[in-house]
C-alpha cells in the first residue's frame, strides 16, 4: 500500500468522525445547494444550456491544438507575452526571470488552483518576495497557514468563530467581531498592500480563442485590484481553459456562477486582452500569460478519460458527493478534490500513487447529475479503476480477497456454504479492515434469503 492511499484512508477515519468538522462543512455545504437549487429556478431550459456548453468544450478538446496556437496568436497581437510550461518547474522558472527582472518585493495573488499546482506561494517566498492571497477564503486558509480546502470556497472548513479565533490570534481584532467587521478589516489591510504590489498574478477561468482574452470572475473585486495596481500581471493557466468564441460567455458565464453559487451572474467579470494602451491611465504596463500543462497531455492521451478535461470548476461535484461531503478536502491531499480531483490527480499526479481516490466513491452518480458540462465522473472514476488493476497498482490482498468474492458471489451454493455463526465469526475478524473500526459490521442470520425461501416453499407445499 502506498504512503498516500495510507495517509488517505487514516486521514478519512479521523474527519469522517470528527462531528464538528462535518457539521461545519454540512452547514456551509448546505447553504450553496439552497442558492444553487433557486438559481436553476431562472432557467426556461437548464438542460439546453448544459448541453450547450458540454458540446462547447467538447469542441475545444477535439481540436485543442487549433485553439491553443489561435489564442497565443492573438494574445500575443494584443502584446500579451506567453510563455509555455510543461511542469511545474518550467512554469517556476518563468515566475523567478520575470521577478529579478521586476526586482520584486510584493506580489498580490488573485485565487488561482492552478499557482496551488506549482506551489506557488512556497517557491516564489523562497525567492525572499512576499506573497499575499487578495481572495478572502485565500486570505484565511493562508493567514491559518492552510491549503485551500475546496474549489471554489477555500476555507469551506472554517466556521465564523473559526475565522475570529483566527484573526484575533494574528491581528488582535476582537474575538467577536462579525463576518462583516472581518471582511472590512481585510478590505482595508489589503488595499494598502495593493498599493504597494509590484506584481499581480491571476488565474484563468476561460481562454477566449478569437480574441487571445484571459477571462476572470469573482464576487469580491480583487481580481481586479490585483491586476490593475501592479505594473506587472501574470496570468497562470491551464492549457484545458479555452472557449472557442468571445460569443459564447454569456452562456458559459452563466452556467458557472449558476452551478458554483446559484447567482444570475458574479459580481465581477473581466476580459484582459493585454496592458494598458498608451490613451489608459489604469492597468499594468506589461502582461503574461503562463500556459501550463502540467499533466494534461496525459489525461488527454487517455481514450475515454480526456473528457474530464471539459470541466469548468465550478465545484458542484463536490457540493453534490457525499464522501466529500464526510471527509473532506484535505483527506484527499491534493489540489482538486472531490469526484473531478479523484479522476484527474492520478494523470496529474501519478497513477502508482494516486488511484486509490478513484477508489474513494460509491458510483452513486450525483457528481455525473449535478455536472454544468456532463462529464460521467462516476463513469471515468470506474475506468480509472480497471487502468489501475489492469497496471497492477493495486493492493495484492485486496485483489486476491476480490478474486475470491467474486467467484463466490456468482455461486448461490457457495454462498450458502457457511452459516451464518460462521460468517459473524469471520466479519468479527476481518470487519474493522474493510467496515472501519468504528462501526460494526451487520449480522449475518443464520439461514440465507435463500435458504429461508426454500424452508417457506417447502412449508407451503407441505400444508397445501
Amino acid at each position: 500500500m502506498s504512503d498516500t492511499k495510507k495517509a488517505f484512508l487514516k486521514a478519512a477515519q479521523e474527519k469522517s468522525w470528527d462531528l464538528t468538522h462535518r457539521k461545519t462543512l454540512q452547514f456551509n455545504i448546505g447553504r450553496y445547494n439552497q442558492a444553487v437549487a433557486k438559481g436553476k429556478e431562472r432557467y426556461d431550459n437548464l438542460n439546453a444550456a448544459k448541453n450547450y456548453v458540454a458540446a462547447l468544450k467538447r469542441q475545444v478538446i477535439s481540436r485543442w491544438d487549433e485553439y491553443l496556437l489561435q489564442f497565443e496568436k492573438k494574445a500575443a497581437a494584443n502584446g500579451i507575452i506567453i510563455l509555455w510550461a510543461k511542469d511545474s518547474n518550467e512554469a517556476i522558472t518563468h515566475l523567478k526571470t520575470i521577478f529579478e527582472e521586476k526586482h520584486a518585493k510584493l506580489v498580490m495573488k488573485s485565487k488561482s488552483m492552478v499557482s496551488e499546482e506549482i506551489s506557488f506561494n512556497e517557491e516564489v517566498e523562497n525567492m525572499g518576495i512576499e506573497v499575499l492571497e487578495t481572495d478572502l477564503g485565500e486570505f484565511i486558509v493562508q493567514t491559518a497557514g492552510e491549503k485551500p480546502y475546496h474549489i471554489l470556497t477555500p476555507a469551506m472548513h472554517k466556521s465564523k468563530t473559526d475565522v475570529a479565533k483566527l484573526f484575533n490570534e494574528k491581528f488582535n481584532i476582537p474575538l467577536d467581531s462579525t463576518p462583516e467587521e472581518m471582511t472590512a478589516f481585510v478590505r482595508e489591510k489589503l488595499r494598502i498592500d495593493f498599493q504597494k504590489s509590484d506584481v499581480g498574478i491571476s488565474g484563468a477561468n476561460f481562454l477566449i480563442a478569437d480574441i487571445g482574452g484571459v477571462a476572470l470572475t469573482e464576487n469580491e473585486g480583487n481580481g481586479l485590484m490585483a491586476t490593475a495596481f501592479p505594473k506587472t500581471h501574470i496570468a497562470i493557466t491551464g492549457i484545458e481553459k479555452l472557449i472557442p468564441s468571445f460569443s459564447d460567455m454569456a452562456t458559459v458565464w452563466t452556467l458557472l456562477s449558476q452551478h458554483g453559487t446559484g447567482q444570475q451572474i458574479t459580481a465581477y467579470n473581466s476580459v484582459f486582452t493585454g496592458s494598458k494602451k498608451d490613451d489608459e491611465t489604469d492597468g499594468p504596463e506589461e502582461m503574461y500569460v503562463i500556459l501550463l500543462d502540467n499533466g494534461r497531455t496525459n489525461l488527454y492521451a487517455k481514450e475515454e478519460q480526456y473528457e474530464a478535461l471539459s470541466c469548468i470548476r465550478c465545484g458542484a461535484c463536490l457540493n453534490a458527493c457525499p464522501i466529500y461531503r464526510n471527509v473532506g478536502g484535505y483527506t484527499y491531499d491534493a489540489v482538486y478534490s472531490g469526484p473531478i480531483g479523484s479522476v484527474i490527480s492520478p494523470h496529474y499526479k501519478g497513477m502508482e500513487d494516486y488511484n486509490h481516490l478513484s477508489f474513494a466513491c460509491s458510483t452513486c452518480g450525483r457528481c455525473s447529475e449535478v455536472c454544468p458540462v456532463k462529464i460521467p465522473l462516476h463513469e471515468l472514476l470506474l475506468v480509472n479503476r480497471r487502468d489501475a488493476v489492469e497496471g497492477k497498482m493495486t493492493n495484492t490482498c485486496e485483489t486476491q480477497a476480490l478474486k475470491l468474492a467474486t467467484k463466490a458471489l456468482k455461486s448461490r451454493k457457495q454462498m450458502d456454504a457457511l452459516g451464518g455463526n460462521v460468517k459473524n465469526f469471520g466479519a468479527k475478524i476481518v470487519g474493522p479492515y474493510v467496515w472501519g473500526k468504528k462501526r460494526d459490521m451487520p449480522v449475518f442470520a443464520k439461514k440465507s434469503y435463500s435458504q429461508q425461501q426454500s424452508s417457506n416453499s417447502k412449508l407451503r407445499t407441505f400444508n397445501s
